[in-house]
């Protein structure tokens, strides 16, 4: 059995849940239950902050956890990255009240700055002294209030911050996004490889579509260059003489231009069709 942390709450939630499921895994949550025990694939799933999942995972406690990278870098552990997902991402970016003259990230370093992540801050102004005002939520309100003079916050839409009357100064500090992590010396562990394998399955999945088609013999090998598959397309003669049947994976945004070139070298009956998940 193997032990997996999963975020408790936030916008990494409901996603790592859905992402489960898709991969075979039972870990809804039943009310405030703390854990769930997954008995077909034998894992236990541990509800937690997503702030507090590097430091058990780091440490063993439990065997792997899915959070934001932002949180990992915050907390200075170092658990074994595994996987990267696509969801939740973020940006830390600095902000100032609309009418500053602050125009650079140096600029803003000689401010009172506002921040929930002073770990990450700290680490990208190299050790530069400052004088941070550390907060638990709500950092956009905090200029607003008289405590800071400028922000450095997560950053979705940038919509929040343009409320409080703030706008985004450089490029951004840290990007985040959600990830799968193990323990160091547990990356090898069969059911974490397993669970690793169909989160990378799925997202393989979500990329690619598989497009079907049937086409002349006289224009199989152009067809078979618009569609060359992973490894190459499969490819069946069909029962009329002179025509085949050809399967082939494609990427998501390329497969509406891919079947019309494919109709307009005279392929039939084009199907797309989603992909569920898949071993590459």
């Amino acid at each position: 059995m193997i032990k997996v942390a999963l975020p408790n709450k936030g916008v990494l939630f409901e996603p790592t849940l859905d992402l489960l499921s898709s991969c075979g895994y039972r870990a809804a949550r039943v009310g405030g239950a703390l854990s769930v025990f997954d008995h077909e694939n034998d894992v236990e799933f541990y509800f937690l902050r997503p702030g507090d999942i590097p430091l058990y995972v780091s440490n063993g406690i439990l065997d792997a956890g899915i959070t934001g990278k932002d949180f990992v870098a915050e907390k200075g552990q170092d658990p074994s990255l595994l996987l990267d997902l696509n969801y939740g991402h973020s940006r830390l970016c600095a902000a100032v009240p609309v009418d500053s003259k602050v125009t650079t990230l140096d600029d803003v370093a000689s401010l009172r700055i506002a921040t929930s992540l002073p770990t990450i801050v700290r680490g990208y102004f190299q050790g530069r002294e400052m004088a941070l005002v550390e907060l638990e939520g709500a950092v956009e309100i905090s200029v607003q209030l008289g405590i800071a003079e400028a922000v450095i916050d997560v950053v979705d839409t940038g919509r929040t911050l343009t409320e409080a009357g703030l706008r985004v100064i450089g490029e951004p500090l840290f990007r985040s996004n959600a990830a799968l992590y193990a323990n160091r010396g547990h990356e090898e562990s069969a059911q974490v490889l397993t669970m690793r394998t169909r989160m990378e399955g799925k997202l393989v999945a979500q990329e690619y579509r598989m497009v079907e088609y049937d086409v002349p013999a006289a224009t199989l090998a152009t067809a078979c260059a618009i569609t060359p598959g992973i490894e190459s397309p499969t490819v069946s003669p069909l029962r009329t003489e002179g025509w085949y049947s050809v399967k082939a994976m494609v990427r998501k945004r390329e497969a509406h231009r891919i079947m019309d070139e494919l109709s307009r070298i005279g392929c039939k009956g084009i199907l797309l069709t989603s992909i569920e998940s898949a071993r590459i």
